[in-house]
């Protein structure tokens, strides 16, 4: 087992990533704190996999422990979902020494982490990430929000997990557009912090696409080192953690103008990253190698590279609403050379129109 630490002073947590820790969460959590109630909250198709295996290990601890499940896809991600959990954890009688356990990707995880960080002004919880993509990205960090029809995670709070338990067993049952959805997160932190990173990618896609394990520890543990690092140096991503929105600022505008149903939160990145490179070349900010490579390997590694047809407007008019955007100007991250970006706090609407 790998522990990784993020250090936030009195909020600081362990990230830890092994195979079959899933099978000894509550003995993990109990190292760390000691609940009055756990309450797993997931999706079916995960619980029918997984639900048996980690309460049980919750109930060995002595704690009373429930299970909810919450409908799959990123439609379940809003207010109203939210408001289904906490009527739950109230008939539970759920108090602020009570856990909740965000048992799946990153739906679960932001929606769960939403709730604690809104039911009684917080209670603690932790993620145990089931898809590559929570796994690297989302269940570290400590954004939590749902989804509103105006744009995504438009509605949340900054609110860290007392733990990140990361089980590599879990990719074995994720469907391979889930996995390779996780692997467009993986290539981001290469491009924006670790070339390395991303040559490793280039030369190991045969083994990464398999599933192997030592492939898989090594570029699982550097993401999650590079989030953390960045995490430490902003934690509520005033300035500097928005490097990791690299590809997401189209990213959300295809998610959110497809209405969340058409692509998986890693193809939109993975399409967004390939225009945020392209319009770096364009903008003078790169060499064309860089889009050219990003592209490859997206490609390798089974991943749109190719935007939907939308509206041009109604791309630019999403990303007004993104959460970067200041004072009506668009912020974009663009792409100097692999490993090394640059935050542009007003991007002109005619430079982006130019790669769309």
């Amino acid at each position: 087992m790998q522990r990784l630490s993020i250090d936030l002073g009195e909020r600081s947590y362990d990230i830890l990533i092994g195979r079959g820790l899933r099978k000894r969460a509550g003995e993990l959590l109990k190292a760390t704190f000691d609940p009055s109630r756990v309450v797993v909250i997931t999706h079916p198709s995960i619980n029918s996999l997984y639900g048996e295996e980690v309460t049980e290990n919750f109930v060995a601890q002595g704690w009373e422990t429930d299970i909810i499940e919450v409908p799959e896809g990123e439609s379940s991600k809003n207010l109203s979902q939210a408001e289904k959990l906490y009527d739950h954890l109230l008939e539970l009688n759920c108090d602020r020494k009570s856990v909740l356990v965000a048992l799946g990707g990153g739906v679960i995880g932001d929606l769960v982490g939403f709730v604690a960080a809104t039911y009684q002004r917080g209670i603690p919880f932790i993620q145990m990430p089931t898809t590559l993509l929570s796994q690297v990205d989302s269940s570290v960090g400590g954004k939590t929000a749902v989804n509103h029809p105006k744009g995504k995670n438009m509605i949340g709070a900054f609110y860290q997990p007392r733990l990140v338990v990361v089980d590599l067993e879990t990719l074995r049952t994720l469907p391979s557009n889930e996995y390779r959805a996780g692997l467009a997160e993986i290539v981001k932190y290469g491009v924006i912090s670790d070339a390395s990173l991303f040559e490793f990618l280039e030369t190991h896609c045969k083994e990464i696409l398999s599933l192997d394990h030592e492939c898989l520890s090594h570029i699982i543990e550097t993401s999650c080192a590079i989030k953390a690092a960045v995490v430490e140096k902003d934690e509520r991503e005033s300035h500097y953690r928005m490097i990791l929105n690299f590809g997401h600022t189209l990213g959300h505008a295809i998610e959110s103008l497809t209405g969340y149903s058409s692509f998986i939160h890693g193809e939109a990145v993975a399409m967004g990253m390939v225009r945020a490179a392209k319009l770096s070349h364009s903008m003078g900010k790169c060499s064309e190698e860089v889009p050219m490579r990003l592209e490859a390997l997206l490609k390798k590694l089974g991943l749109p590279v190719e935007m939907p047809k939308l509206e041009s407007s109604a791309v630019i008019e999403s990303l007004y609403h993104d959460k970067k955007t200041m004072d009506h100007k668009i912020k974009f991250i663009l792409v100097k050379e692999i490993g090394s970006i640059e935050i542009v706090d007003h991007m002109p609407e005619a430079e982006i129109l130019k790669v769309l």
